[in-house]
């Protein structure tokens, strides 16, 4: 099972969310070909409802500390409530590109 589908069972499992992207951005870094190092979740989950972002935060890296403490260098999470993602149209912004690799 790949690193990326390990998170995606994980965060499924836990979160029952109403929408989820667990998208590996390693290649837009300086990192070998096929890397699973870098990642970005886009979570919508009614949970969040009455959170802070930071409880948000702490909740997701709690559950993938074992990722987290492996092979995974970055973690960037964009996570909503319901009525938060129905606001924002559906779309999360994208990832700023990444200063040490050229071309993105």
């Amino acid at each position: 099972m790949t690193l990326q589908q390990q998170i995606t069972d994980k965060l499924t499992a836990h979160f029952a969310p109403g929408h989820l992207e667990v998208i590996n951005e390693s290649f837009k870094h300086n990192v070998p070909p096929n890397s699973e190092t870098h990642f970005r979740v886009v979570m919508v989950a009614p949970q969040f409802a009455d959170q802070k972002p930071v409880a948000r935060h702490r909740q997701v890296n709690q559950l993938l500390a074992d990722e987290l403490a492996g092979g995974v260098h970055a973690l960037s999470l964009k996570l909503y409530s319901p009525s938060q993602w129905e606001q924002a149209g559906g779309q999360a912004l994208p990832s700023p590109p990444c200063a040490s690799k050229k071309g993105f």
